[in-house]
């Protein structure tokens, strides 16, 4: 909420936003959830979900990409305001954390 947003922002500690099933996207949150000269994304997806479609993580098993946009857009916007952000994959999110990351920056710089 934004009272914990405020308490980071004044320690200057980063809010890790998240991809995951029960966590609210950023678009959700009624607050601003830049709380650092740094943002953190974590890409997570459904763990469970995925592992009962495969075990191994070679190749996308989920497309993503309405979410990725949504993510890069987000991402984007964190930059214009002056701030840095690190974004991170799981092959949990998509089947495959490499083609994930591919597919971000093809997004980022389309």
């Amino acid at each position: 909420n934004e009272k914990f947003a405020d308490f980071l922002r004044e320690h200057k500690v980063a809010l890790v936003l998240i991809d995951q099933l029960w966590k609210p996207l950023p678009e959700h949150l009624n607050f601003d959830y830049l709380t650092a000269d740094f943002s953190y994304v974590r890409l997570l997806g459904d763990r469970k979900g995925i592992q009962t479609k495969t075990r191994t993580w070679d190749k996308v098993i989920v497309n993503r990409s309405r979410e990725l946009q949504s993510w890069v857009d987000v991402c984007q916007g964190i930059c214009k305001r002056g701030a840095s952000v690190f974004v991170y994959a799981e092959n949990h999110y998509a089947g495959h954390g490499p083609a994930t990351v591919t597919q971000f920056l093809n997004l980022w710089n389309a």
